[in-house]
């Protein structure tokens, strides 16, 4: 088991939580979390965003038409 110190909102101060035993197989990469004080879980959410494409924009022209 995997243990870290977190932020528990039920206990309202930092506590030790644990890695439950993952049905899922994750091992300690698990993102659901417990915690050893009052048994709240918690999961940790990662995600990957790809970067947004820019749409091409045209510059503005450098040249000046006579009036």
């Amino acid at each position: 088991m995997s243990d870290r110190e977190l932020y528990c909102d039920t206990c309202e101060g930092v506590q030790l939580f644990e890695v439950p035993p993952c049905v899922d197989d994750h091992g300690v990469d698990c993102p659901e979390l417990v915690c050893t004080g009052c048994g709240a879980a918690v999961l940790i959410a990662t995600f990957a965003f790809r970067a947004p494409r820019l749409a091409r924009r045209s510059r503005p022209s450098t040249h000046r038409r006579a009036a």
